[in-house]
């Protein structure tokens, strides 16, 4: 009789424990929600929400799209992680007049800097794509966005047909999203990298969307540093090999409400594995204009580099250090619809 009433205990126990699990699940899955225009993706959580645009101006998340609902802010510029061409150091200027008017790098001017680089192939995906095919995994606590694209162009001596890919991950219940951008090559080159804007540019009138700025390899800066136009390389340029990799790869804002003046949070892009940035800057040029190249390393035809991001909100810098170091190291992210995973 006792082993009898032991029994059903255990039944009605395990049945409340599955109860309780299946309604967990199914909070998650009414949290993070999606819905598909002709124009966009639109991503939901309970935390954050976000676009992922499907033409016009593509790759990443879109502008000011990206709202944190604790605060109600949004980030203050074109976009979060959006990508440009595959280039490499070197000047193009013997046979810039075979070369397809998009792929043309000019330097020595106050938007590019001094420091001779040159396309490998092209078009610059967020404006010259025009059309991506997004595709959204969900999954019991998540929201996926993968999507791809391949080079159509590329300068003389070099292949198109290189594909860039990328993968946008939306942790239910945090201020960020996890990505990861990745390039498969059909050509070789000594020093192969990626340009993309990390986290994105910031829009403003003498300072008036944000409070400070945070590069962990330089400190915290002030808006007042970015008052007049300057070039890449004149102030704030982190090159590798130059400078010492640092401990952190963070660039950050603290968003700041214009109509107000009141502080918000701090919209930050993470590179965790802070030794594959190849350059990066933090530049005026009528915005605050937040580049990173990353590779710069040699790559044979048929070899793939990548890599992994945090970008989202954040309380304080602390907060941004400890998310950093938990998931420091990591190039690669993996997804499917059972679960998400940062690779090394």
């Amino acid at each position: 009789m006792r082993l009898l009433h032991f029994r059903r205990c255990v039944k009605r126990c395990a049945g409340l424990i599955l109860a309780c699990f299946m309604a967990a699940n199914a909070s998650a899955w009414a949290q993070a929600t999606f819905e598909k225009t002709d124009d966009e993706i639109r991503l939901a959580t309970s935390t954050l929400q976000a676009a992922v645009r499907r033409k016009g101006y593509v790759t990443g998340i879109a502008a000011q799209s990206l709202v944190d609902k604790k605060t109600g802010f949004r980030d203050a510029g074109f976009g979060l992680d959006i990508v440009d061409w595959i280039m490499e150091p070197g000047s193009d200027e013997s046979y810039r007049s075979q070369l397809d008017k998009e792929l043309v790098y000019e330097f020595g001017n106050s938007y590019h800097g001094k420091s001779p680089k040159r396309s490998i192939e092209g078009p610059q995906i967020c404006t010259q794509a025009k059309r991506l095919d997004p595709q959204v995994i969900q999954g019991r606590d998540f929201l996926a966005v993968t999507q791809q694209f391949q080079y159509r162009t590329a300068a003389p001596g070099k292949k198109a047909g290189s594909t860039w890919k990328q993968t946008l991950v939306f942790p239910e219940g945090k201020r960020y999203f996890v990505s990861c951008d990745r390039i498969e090559s059909v050509n070789s080159s000594d020093a192969m990298f990626l340009r993309l804007d990390m986290p994105g540019h910031i829009k403003h009138r003498q300072g008036d969307t944000f409070s400070k700025v945070y590069l962990s390899y330089f400190g915290e800066l002030d808006p007042s540093e970015f008052q007049r136009d300057f070039a890449p390389d004149e102030k704030f340029n982190y090159t590798r090999g130059r400078d010492r990799v640092p401990q952190r790869f963070i660039r950050a804002y603290r968003l700041r409400d214009p109509e107000t003046g009141k502080d918000g949070p701090w919209l930050a892009g993470m590179t965790l594995d802070p030794g594959i940035v190849s350059e990066a800057w933090c530049h005026q040029r009528g915005y605050v204009c937040m580049i990173e190249e990353f590779g710069g390393k040699p790559i044979k035809a048929g070899e793939s580099f990548q890599a992994a991001f945090i970008v989202g909100f954040f309380d304080s810098i602390e907060e941004m250090h400890a998310v950093y170091d938990a998931h420091a190291g990591h190039t690669g992210l993996d997804v499917n619809p059972s679960r998400w995973k940062l690779t090394r």
